[in-house]
């Protein structure tokens, strides 16, 4: 990546690319005040609280995925086939998914015009789940006219019809138009469905999209740690489990139970490592057997076993196990009847050992009045321990308290972002698993197909996957455009907006990217002030590299009013940040010194007509400067080649100043002052 300050000298623009970049979105922080929290005066009637809608002790259903998100393309990735179909429309969309990908491998256009041909007929006949695809293919502008009127229209009947990937679509398409009157209430529909899969005893393991690149280079430790079975350390972790290991029996469960590392799920693979480690007196396994038993996850549901398993694991000291035990109390399974005042006492167990489940659950108990008087103010309080824990399940209910103003103001841009947040843990998300195991395979075709499915649903972490593919593969990203392969301009333009989309979801490396975009015109055309615009958008995220493009921008400006003292408070800014600027800070300010005091003179001159220049001078240092890993010695170099002419213009200058100020000479120093 280049910035716009690259026309100071070439080792200040060597420097700067050597900046780390934060390459994650920003986590979401919750910050409530006391505006957002309401008076116990203002509680809801009992009956809207006693409504199934706010039931969060729900059965917890181990429901398979199809059912959670049904059209799922899964099934080809799992068995390699399509599923056996039960009507044409069916079969002609599993069809068209088979052809799609593998047209996304091979690179073969004809797959896919035949791909998008068998959608077409199936979405005629009102199937859903083709509608969805073509949704996606016209907002994507593949093999069909890239129209966002008409991938809306599709993704608007899809989700009549029960497609969740277009509701998600749908619902990240209203809330970046602030339409948040539409977008919470598709967002809580997702996240309910999301909710209804998580556990019982404490939060699960994430199977978050992992980030290939770093900035322009992959990201190799995450890809390493994600080749599932292929990876050196799970190999090793799994032969010291068949060697009766007892932890590494524990880990390896652990990895086939929520599909962790690149393993696919094996819930009876995971049941065979617990109770091998049980056997071995592994006390954490016996915490996962009893949430295997009550949600019958490959084993036939027995809420007595699972009781029996918690309990043991509580005796170790296993604290998130007192959470399970207190649901079985509430619900009244596995146990001789209900009883609040167990459950209750079981909660408080694992919140005051600061278990994020145990202060949700006191939440619940406290806002449905379960054993305890009902206590709104307290239940909110509650629920933000639990989320500041990462509790997942506490996001969803404060976020139907800002949904609905019950026991927090009313913010419906609050509430959608927080439903957004755990709508993103939904089944649908294990598109993610598929992107990144057909990256490791080499396909990158098919890897850049799947995270730009991801993008549209508004995950920004794929948002910025499928932009670097396009970016770093070129052609070999099979990107397929209107007629065929994307032209440089239609690749140019994906990549855009992908980055444009992952930069407001907070990714500063994207706003860089997008800075850069509109600074030199890659893909668009050149806007200095909208260049602008995206580096203070990652000069919000307290980007090093953005603060020093503004103070750039100021120095010459474009983009921004010429102010030499905003561009110094920049420079100084950058450098707070991050330390490892300070020579290319320092030279910046050297720059700004004799733009100051010699506007017209020949460095000034000379500074300026560096960009011209910069390309042959760049691959020169490329080639032949950093092979040698000389770039100090250049920029040493540089700098003294800066002094020793400062010092040859003082002393040609002296007789002159002398004379100006009645035969005082005024010494320039050859240093860095401040502009004051």
């Amino acid at each position: 990546m280049r910035d716009p300050g690259r026309s100071l000298l070439v080792p200040v623009l060597l420097l700067l690319s050597l900046y780390p970049l934060s390459l994650a979105a920003r986590p979401f922080f919750l910050i409530l005040t006391q505006e957002d929290l309401k008076e116990v005066a203002a509680a809801p009637p009992d009956e809207l609280l006693d409504s199934a809608d706010w039931d969060e002790f729900g059965d917890s259903e181990s429901r398979p995925e199809e059912e959670l998100d049904p059209g799922s393309w899964r099934p080809m990735f799992e068995s390699g086939e399509p599923p056996a179909a039960g009507s044409e429309p069916e079969e002609l969309y599993y069809s068209g998914v088979s052809k799609m990908m593998a047209a996304a491998s091979s690179g073969e256009g004809r797959l896919m015009e035949e791909a998008v041909s068998e959608f077409e007929v199936s979405a005629a006949a009102g199937y859903a789940h083709a509608q969805s695809a073509l949704g996606f293919l016209h907002g994507t502008g593949q093999m069909r006219d890239r129209s966002k009127g008409k991938a809306f229209l599709y993704h608007h009947f899809a989700a009549e019809g029960g497609n969740m990937q277009s509701k998600m679509a749908l619902a990240y398409t209203y809330m970046r138009q602030d339409m948040y009157e539409k977008a919470v209430k598709l967002y809580a529909e997702l996240a309910e469905v999301a909710v209804n899969s998580f556990l019982i005893t404490k939060d699960s393991p994430v199977i978050e999209p992992i980030r290939i690149h770093n900035g322009a280079e992959e990201n190799k430790e995450a890809l390493r740690k994600s080749r599932g079975e292929d990876d050196e350390d799970f190999q090793i972790l799994e032969y010291q489990a068949q060697k009766g290991n007892a932890i590494a029996m524990y880990k390896v469960g652990l990895f086939h139970y929520f599909g962790l590392r690149g393993l696919r799920r094996d819930h009876t693979k995971a049941l065979s490592w617990f109770l091998k480690a049980v056997d071995k007196g592994e006390p954490r396994s016996m915490e996962l057997l009893g949430e295997i038993y009550a949600r019958g996850a490959g084993v036939e549901r027995n809420y007595t076993k699972a009781f029996e398993w918690l309990k043991l694991a509580s005796r170790q000291q296993l604290y998130s196990a007192y959470n399970g035990m207190g649901y079985l109390y509430v619900k009244g399974y596995g146990v001789e009847k209900k009883n609040y005042t167990k459950a209750k006492e079981y909660f408080e167990k694992a919140a005051n050992n600061d278990e994020a489940g145990g202060y949700y659950n006191l939440g619940v108990m406290y806002l449905k009045a379960i054993g305890v008087k009902r206590d709104v103010k307290l239940a909110c309080k509650y629920f933000i321990s639990a989320a500041n824990a990462g509790q997942p399940k506490a996001f969803y209910q404060l976020a139907k308290m800002f949904h609905t103003g019950i026991g927090l103001k009313k913010n419906l841009a609050t509430a959608t972002a927080l439903y957004k947040l755990v709508a993103e843990r939904g089944p649908w998300g294990s598109l993610s698993r598929w992107a990144l195991e057909s990256y490791l395979k080499g396909d990158v075709g098919k890897a850049f197909l799947l995270y730009s499915r991801m993008a549209e649903l508004g995950y920004e972490v794929a948002q910025s996957n499928a932009a670097w593919i396009l970016d770093k593969f070129g052609e070999r990203s099979m990107c397929m455009g209107e007629a065929g392969f994307c032209t440089d301009a239609e690749r140019h333009q994906r990549s855009h907006y992908l980055w444009w989309q992952a930069s407001e979801q907070g990714n500063e490396h994207a706003a860089l990217l997008i800075g850069d975009a509109y600074y030199y015109g890659r893909g668009t055309e050149r806007d200095y002030e909208r260049a602008a615009e995206a580096y203070m958008h990652a000069k919000s995220q307290a980007n090093a590299q953005a603060l020093f493009n503004l103070g750039y921008m100021h120095e010459h400006g474009q983009g921004l009013p010429f102010d030499l003292h905003l561009a110094k408070r920049y420079y100084d800014q950058a450098l707070e940040i991050e330390p490892a600027a300070k020579l290319p800070v320092t030279l910046a300010l050297a720059s700004l010194w004799i733009r100051k005091n010699y506007a017209n003179g020949f460095l000034v001159n000379l500074i300026d007509s560096l960009p011209e220049a910069y390309p042959k001078v760049e691959a020169w240092v490329e080639d032949v400067i950093l092979e040698e890993g000389n770039a100090t010695i250049l920029t040493l170099f540089v700098c003294l080649l800066t002094v020793l002419y400062l010092r040859e213009r003082q002393r040609r200058q002296a007789p002159a100043v002398v004379g100006e100020v009645g035969g005082q000479q005024q010494p320039i120093e050859p240093v860095v002052p401040g502009i004051n």
